[in-house]
């Protein structure tokens, strides 16, 4: 994963010349690109019932949501380095039309296997949306900034995840199942005509050997098992021959992907990354944790719609508890670790809490008001939201650097994986559930002709054509059948819980924060090199509220009783040779005042003197500078941990070095007079 030296593939050198107003407009495109792949993973949940209503095959529900998650999963990484290889605009481009062509398909699709097979279309188109959208930010935005930008795009993640559900209630009941596909169109043009016309990058290209052969092998794997999962118990017997030769199929595909990834140069998955007790034990919750929340958020608009009765629309809202929970209690938890650097008790607590969760949404039933049903919501979501954002971060602090960037990708690809497994063992357990009990319930029993349990359990709206009498236990078949999977999952969960008791509470890296919830709330992973993650933590030093934190703390490390301005302008003047405070105040992001503060205070200790209108260092500056300098690099190699080695690799010396740059003034900060930086630490 680490790139070459001189070929940052996502960092533009300080005084490329993006300013705040040349990136605002691209910046804009890819959060629309950003906006399509998020809002198609939770649009579509609130439309299902309906979807299988008029296409048919409630057994295959589960395929909607599992086909989209497997191709985005299996494209995330191929779609990361060839962007690197050939270009981001470009594939950003590509992705964005093959998306969109995913979406006109669904929407025109007649029957079920044609949209599941069109959603994997789509799902090829998103895996690529999220992972450049991503990459493309760190080509247009210096170091220093990156925290601000991304902070954007996690809103706009968050936003989608409590908009989508309600958004596509709206568009089933008022407009078509179709237009949760068809609104892609419109946005997805605007931001392609926009990345056309306002997105000018650097063609910076990074050679890869792309293991496709690693990528194809896991995504069949995958397939293979999930289809086991779905079809097993259902379309065919347990003991078929065909389930039989899918479970041998898929062993000897994972016998052959392990050989495989043994001798590829740049694996997909890397297996030096099992040796690893922390990050092994963080992958299995991880698979558990996405077959929880996705096989729930699947069939819990189906309770909400045909059990509870309620409108597509207020199904989306009966679900916002849930996505409130999450988004609460994921971004409080990655704060709480980031601030205080114990984690080992949110994986805990919050695999705790989604069991009770699941638990309770068993207890839900016909008559249970919407206050209960909320609450319960909450616990689950809340419970989701402990583990989510804490398990990503783990996985990067069990890692060293070089494989920084595949382990947060692998957290979240195993998250990916079970959310796949997951519906699919939710939609077997429902699917075979439903039939008997409909078949119980409606045996020996007066049905107009045509109805019978397989078509009622195959389309919700036929419950209507069964006499009033035999209504009230057709709804119950369906509410059990539902609920019971609840409780089937809560096991499952429950052994997460036992791991996470297993997982070793090492200390955190100060350089390991907490990730932005595109990380955390996608179903398919976010794929970065290992210096982008590493940018994307540390870019809060660059930040004005960093910046006097870590001047702050050099200063303490340093042994002076200064103003941290002082300390910023002492190394400012080292780095320039010389300051002119009341120009300085014109190009550096430091109010006048500050500014004037600190240069009467370097003066009156006797630190700087000066000439006219600029201030130079004295002796006795000269050696307060050099112990601020050698505080600042104690504290980036603090912060960094092991990663600051002696066999440090190249780009990330590079990186600690912009940041140097970014801290002490950058060359797009160098006012004029000034001699040009020396690039010293």
């Amino acid at each position: 994963m680490t790139r070459p030296v001189g070929t940052p593939a996502t960092s533009p050198a300080p005084g490329t010349g993006y300013d705040r107003r040349t990136v605002l407009l691209p910046i804009g495109a890819l959060l629309l690109g950003m906006l399509l792949a998020a809002l198609d993973q939770t649009i579509v949940s609130t439309a299902l019932p309906t979807i299988v209503s008029e296409l048919g095959g409630m057994d295959h529900l589960s395929w909607v949501v599992t086909a989209y998650m497997l191709a985005a999963t299996a494209a995330t990484p191929l779609w990361g380095k060839l962007g690197d290889q050939y270009g981001r605009k470009r594939l950003f481009q590509t992705a964005i039309v093959i998306f969109l062509l995913g979406s006109v398909l669904c929407g025109i699709a007649q029957d079920m296997p044609q949209l599941i097979a069109y959603r994997a279309v789509q799902g090829l188109g998103g895996g690529g949306l999220m992972v450049l959208s991503m990459a493309i930010v760190g080509d247009l935005v210096a170091p220093r900034d990156r925290g601000r930008y991304q902070g954007v795009f996690g809103a706009v993640f968050g936003t989608t995840s409590v908009l989508g559900p309600l958004l596509g209630g709206v568009f089933t009941e008022h407009l078509s199942w179709r237009w949760v596909f068809y609104i892609n169109l419109p946005i997805g043009v605007v931001a392609l005509f926009v990345i056309a016309a306002a997105l000018h990058i650097p063609s910076r290209r990074t050679p890869h050997t792309i293991d496709y052969l690693g990528t194809f092998l896991i995504a069949a794997v995958a397939t293979c098992l999930v289809l086991v999962a779905s079809l097993g118990g259902t379309t065919w017997p347990w003991g078929s021959a065909r389930i039989i030769g899918l479970a041998v199929l898929g062993a000897v595909l994972l016998v052959v992907f392990v050989s495989v990834e043994r001798r590829a140069a740049e694996p997909v998955l890397p297996l030096k990354l099992f040796r690893i007790r922390t990050f092994t034990l963080v992958s299995v919750i991880s698979f558990v944790i996405g077959f929880a929340m996705f096989g729930a958020m699947t069939y819990l608009p189906t309770f909400l719609q045909v059990v509870q009765r309620v409108s597509p629309t207020m199904s989306g809202v009966h679900m916002l508890p849930m996505v409130l929970g999450m988004l609460l209690t994921s971004t409080a938890s990655g704060q709480l670790v980031s601030r205080t650097g114990r984690w080992k008790v949110f994986p805990v607590v919050g695999t705790a809490l989604t069991a009770v969760g699941l638990l309770l949404l068993h207890r839900m039933e016909q008559t249970s008001p919407v206050w209960e049903m909320s609450l319960y919501f909450f616990v689950f979501g809340a419970g989701l939201g402990l583990v989510m954002q804490v398990l990503v971060l783990v996985a990067q602090n069990s890692v060293g650097y070089e494989d920084l960037g595949v382990a947060t990708s692998g957290a979240t690809f195993f998250r990916s994986i079970g959310a796949s497994f997951g519906v699919a063992v939710f939609g077997t357990i429902f699917t075979s559930r439903l039939t008997g009990k409909l078949t119980e319930a409606l045996a020996g029993q007066d049905v107009p002709p045509g109805v019978d349990a397989h078509a009622v359990a195959a389309d919700p709206r036929a419950i209507a054509e069964l006499p009033p009498a035999l209504r009230p236990a057709a709804l119950d078949a369906y509410s059990t059948s539902i609920t019971d999977v609840f409780l089937y999952a809560s096991p499952v969960v429950l052994l997460a819980f036992v791991i996470a008791w297993f997982l070793r509470e090492d200390r955190l890296r100060g350089s390991v924060t907490a990730p932005d919830p595109s990380e955390t709330l996608a179903s398919n992973p976010v794929h970065r090199s290992s210096y982008d993650e590493c940018a994307r933590a540390l870019s809060v030093l660059g930040s004005r509220e960093g910046r006097k934190a870590v001047y702050v703390r050099i200063t303490e490390r340093a042994g002076l009783d200064l103003l941290p301005a002082a300390s910023w302008l002492l190394l400012r003047i080292r780095r320039h040779g010389t300051v002119e405070p009341a120009r300085l105040a014109e190009v550096a992001p430091v109010p006048l005042r500050i500014i004037t503060e600190a240069s009467r205070q370097v003066e009156e200790r006797g630190l700087a003197r000066r000439e006219g209108l600029q201030l130079f260092l004295t002796e006795r500056g000269v050696e307060t500078a050099t112990r601020l300098a050698k505080a600042r690099e104690e504290s980036l190699a603090e912060l960094l941990g092991d990663w600051w080695g002696p066999d440090r690799p190249t780009d990330l010396i590079k990186l600690v070095e912009e940041l140097t740059a970014e801290l002490s003034g950058s060359t797009r900060e160098h006012p004029r007079g000034e001699p040009p930086p020396d690039h010293r630490l």
